[in-house]
């Protein structure tokens, strides 16, 4: 045999109200016992299913509502048929339909995975900033211990905008050289006649 188990209005463990929709199968393996053990089996086992679920379903967070519902299938199985067995029935399956949770629940949590998916993004962002920042650096010290690498890869970098037909071309000044030229001006212009 098998029926529904109506919807039942459960408060979690961490007190958030869900509505759980849940079917038994059973089958009677012992007649006489299901006659003489208890009056009417068949309401027995409904009364049974019904507060296992809310027993089973109650010690869980909603979390673990939500993820283990295998879990709570197979301890609500093992609990309905330790008590079964003695009436002559057994337990074949107990499954969990549905679990339904508060709209305004559901909109919070779906806040909560944004909320964690934009913070997982940033974690990522940063984590590529230092690889890239590492990279830089070793690119520096590579440049520092050979002066020529800086003229090459100054050279890669105009080909580069060379090979994209762009009309201007920048050439960066090296400091050293504009340092040099102010040197001289101010030599320069300390030695006219009009002063500074």
């Amino acid at each position: 045999m098998s029926f529904d188990i109506p919807s039942q209005e459960v408060l979690s463990s961490d007190s958030v109200t869900v509505i759980i929709d849940a079917i038994l199968y059973y089958r009677v393996i012992n007649a006489s016992a299901t006659v003489i053990r208890v009056e009417n089996a068949h309401r027995a086992t409904q009364m049974l299913a019904h507060t296992t679920l809310r027993r089973v379903v109650g010690s869980k967070t909603l979390s673990q509502i939500i993820i283990q519902r295998d879990e709570m299938t197979n301890e609500m199985e093992k609990a309905l048929f330790e008590t079964t067995r003695e009436w002559g029935i057994k337990v074949e399956r107990m499954e969990i339909k549905d679990v339904k949770i508060p709209p305004h629940l559901q909109r919070a949590m779906a806040s909560e995975a944004e909320a964690v998916r934009v913070a997982r993004a940033k974690a990522l962002t940063a984590e590529g900033e230092i690889k890239a920042s590492c990279y830089l650096r070793d690119a520096a010290d590579v440049i520092a211990s050979s002066p020529i690498a800086l003229h090459l890869r100054y050279l890669q970098t105009l080909s580069l905008i060379a090979a994209e037909k762009n009309s201007t071309i920048i050439f960066p000044v090296p400091l050293e050289f504009l340092t040099a030229i102010v040197k001289y001006s101010e030599t320069y212009v300390n030695r006219t006649p009009f002063g500074r």
